[in-house]
């Protein structure tokens, strides 16, 4: 690791405000974006940006493969949006966090964690795209929702509800900074008997309260101890915000989960996990703690993506980065990820569960990978 640790923005509540976390000065757009009605509503949240037509939102020579944006890492995050058109719009199969992932609404993000597997789709920073056709992606999901009819039996997803990934590839919560594609995904959920919306989130997005789920859309709040939270979860709201926000979205109509994500082994992980799991026993009220459940995922890191960090944030490899402790895998689009060791995973996975049954054993772990 290099010597000189650059400071990295901590994620603080004043740092992950809306108006800190995006002050937009460029739009690259498509034309048919541009011109649409969502595209021109989210234009007119950010009058002053520059607009920039361009042919795809996937080829865009000063985003996507630009190694220089290394150095512009957050910058890129707060400073530039794009708007495109979602060209395939498909379901896919997922069986783990959901029955099915939806057709995005958006990807890339203005939160800069240092092992999202975001960046590595379009390369280097990818801020927020916001795709612009939402009336077609919500068209599509009411036909798929319908065509799977009334779920025969309980899985691990739920036991009643088809569920749906709505946020793969971006954070729903900083997306509805951006566009009302989320309250229109919600709002699409609302009426959808045998389906339900899934997001994972590391903001705290207050607005989301008012959009009237009635028990359709599940948030997922991802936690982790602060201590790793405060190195590597960049820009995002801070931990406590996230657990103090549960019994309000709660009471808000949504279903809330907690994704205990990622899982970072390292000296003294286990005491700081222990004592979030007993802040989270004794934060949390009893309708929380009663439809809670959690998702257990141990890290999965990136070889490119170690050395693009390198290249911005290095303290964060001191976390992520243990050859020691990790094992490479080729991954379905070709790249090299890097997990823990079978039995280092293993083994960690037992004594997080022993942990929870320890200290939040109301807490019902869904899966754990």
């Amino acid at each position: 690791m290099p010597d000189a640790v650059p400071t990295v923005p901590s994620p603080t509540p004043a740092a992950t405000a809306p108006g800190r976390l995006l002050q937009v000065r460029r739009v690259y757009a498509e034309p048919a974006a541009l011109t649409s009605t969502r595209g021109r509503e989210v234009l007119a949240r950010f009058p002053a940006a520059e607009v920039v037509e361009v042919d795809s939102h996937w080829r865009i020579p000063e985003l996507h493969g630009n190694e220089g944006n290394v150095e512009r890492w957050v910058r890129v995050k707060t400073e530039t949006l794009v708007l495109g058109v979602k060209k395939s719009l498909t379901a896919r199969p997922n069986g783990r966090s959901a029955d099915w992932i939806a057709p995005s609404t958006a990807n890339g993000c203005a939160m800069a964690c240092a092992y999202c597997y975001v960046p590595r789709q379009k390369g280097y920073a990818n801020p927020i795209t916001v795709f612009t056709n939402i009336e077609q992606i919500t068209g599509y999901l009411r036909r798929h929702v319908a065509r799977q009819g009334v779920k025969a039996e309980p899985d691990q997803c739920d036991p009643v509800s088809w569920v749906y990934d709505i946020g793969e590839n971006s954070d729903c919560s900083v997306d509805a900074l951006v566009s009302d594609n989320v309250a229109d995904l919600v709002a699409t959920f609302r009426e959808l008997p045998t389906a339900k919306a899934s997001f994972a989130t590391k903001y705290v997005n207050r607005q989301l309260l008012d959009l009237d789920p009635r028990g359709r859309t599940r948030v997922r709040f991802s936690v982790m101890p602060d201590a790793d939270a405060r190195v590597v979860d960049v820009r995002t709201s801070r931990v406590a915000e996230r657990v103090a926000a549960v019994d309000d979205f709660v009471a808000a109509g949504y279903e809330v989960h907690l994704n205990l994500s990622p899982v970072i082994l390292r000296d003294g992980w286990e005491a700081d996990w222990a004592a979030l799991l007993r802040q989270l026993d004794d934060v949390l009220g009893p309708a929380a703690k009663a439809q809670a459940a959690a998702e257990v995922i141990m890290l999965t890191h990136n070889r490119d993506l170690h050395a693009v960090n390198l290249g911005w944030h290095p303290r964060a490899e001191e976390l992520l980065w243990r050859p020691e402790l990790q094992q490479p895998k080729r991954s379905q689009n070709g790249q090299w990820n890097v997990r823990y060791r079978n039995d280092v995973k293993r083994a960690g996975v037992e004594r997080l569960r022993a942990l929870v049954a320890a200290h939040a054993p109301w807490l019902r772990i869904r899966y754990a990978f």
